[in-house]
């Protein structure tokens, strides 16, 4: 015979379990918590510090007017990070939808080739780009022995956006790869059944419910674009300044660290917005299914 449950006690438990998970997530959460104001909040909150502060620690505004003499790099990073963007989508697109279009075993074997680059870190990547593309490396060797003479590339904006293409494309590929993967095939089946061809069907269901991972792939390529500094340092042949490069020149002296501050707290706005952006069309897509009719 089965015992009569007593619900008093029942009800008693399932409360201490409730209030038992509660308690052990927010004690979970404290390692990320302590780590997050540690190596996050109070980097930004020096930041901001010396930003609005000068050597001696007074408040003042000169740091921030300072900025006026940087706005030719201001430009040319917001445009070659632009750029660099672009072309990682005109070329992350196709190749994440024809991946995601292939057998399951071949999708993995693709991914791991995209992947396999991303291994290695970036200073050796960007290095090894260095020693090809270089007056005097492989390629140029191959092009001599072509009899097609030389390529000046290395100290050219065209060697810094390449290198950023380079090495962020898979940052592109792979968030688009994941939305594509996980769209609903029977939704173009019923486009096919409506009369719309393969690129009509492509351009009203695919692409709309594509737009979540685009817009993560250009944030995720344009945010590490826009504050690099080795890779212009590398192929810029010394010659070309982005917002990193200058902001590691103003760290490295003591009279214009608290300058370097000021160009860092534009580069962590120019960020906040882009991750907002992304966010904010994001959630938007996921919300409203995304498919043009």
């Amino acid at each position: 015979m089965n015992r009569p449950i007593d619900k008093e006690k029942f009800s008693d438990k399932v409360k201490e379990k409730r209030i038992r998970e509660p308690l052990f997530a927010r004690a979970a959460a404290y390692p990320h918590i302590v780590w997050a104001a540690l190596f996050i909040i109070a980097p930004l909150l020096f930041v901001c510090y010396y930003a609005f502060t000068d050597q001696s620690g007074n408040f003042t505004l000169s740091n921030i007017q300072a900025l006026s003499q940087h706005t030719g790099t201001f430009i040319l990073s917001v445009s070659y990070s632009l750029i660099a963007t672009v072309i990682c989508l005109i070329i992350g697109y196709p190749l994440a939808f024809v991946i995601s279009k292939a057998s399951r075993k071949r999708q993995n074997l693709l991914i791991m080739f995209l992947m396999t680059p991303m291994w290695m870190n970036l200073l050796i990547r960007t290095y090894s780009l260095m020693a090809i593309l270089d007056d005097g490396g492989l390629l140029n060797a191959m092009l001599r022995a072509t009899g097609l003479g030389e390529l000046h590339i290395i100290g050219t904006g065209g060697a810094v956006i390449f290198g950023m293409v380079y090495d962020f494309l898979p940052y592109m590929v792979l968030p688009i790869y994941s939305v594509m993967t996980k769209q609903d095939s029977s939704l173009i089946e019923a486009a096919y059944d409506l009369g719309c061809n393969r690129l009509q069907a492509h351009f009203k269901v695919t692409l709309p419910l594509s737009v979540p991972g685009i817009i993560s792939g250009i944030t995720m390529v344009f945010v590490p674009s826009i504050s690099t500094f080795y890779i212009s340092q590398k192929l810029g042949g010394g010659t070309i300044f982005l917002i990193g490069d200058t902001i590691e020149m103003q760290f490295q002296n003591r009279a214009t660290y608290n300058v370097g501050a000021a160009i860092s707290l534009v580069m962590m706005i120019l960020i906040l917005v882009s991750v907002a952006v992304m966010n904010r069309f994001s959630d938007d897509e996921d919300s409203a299914g995304g498919v043009i009719v």
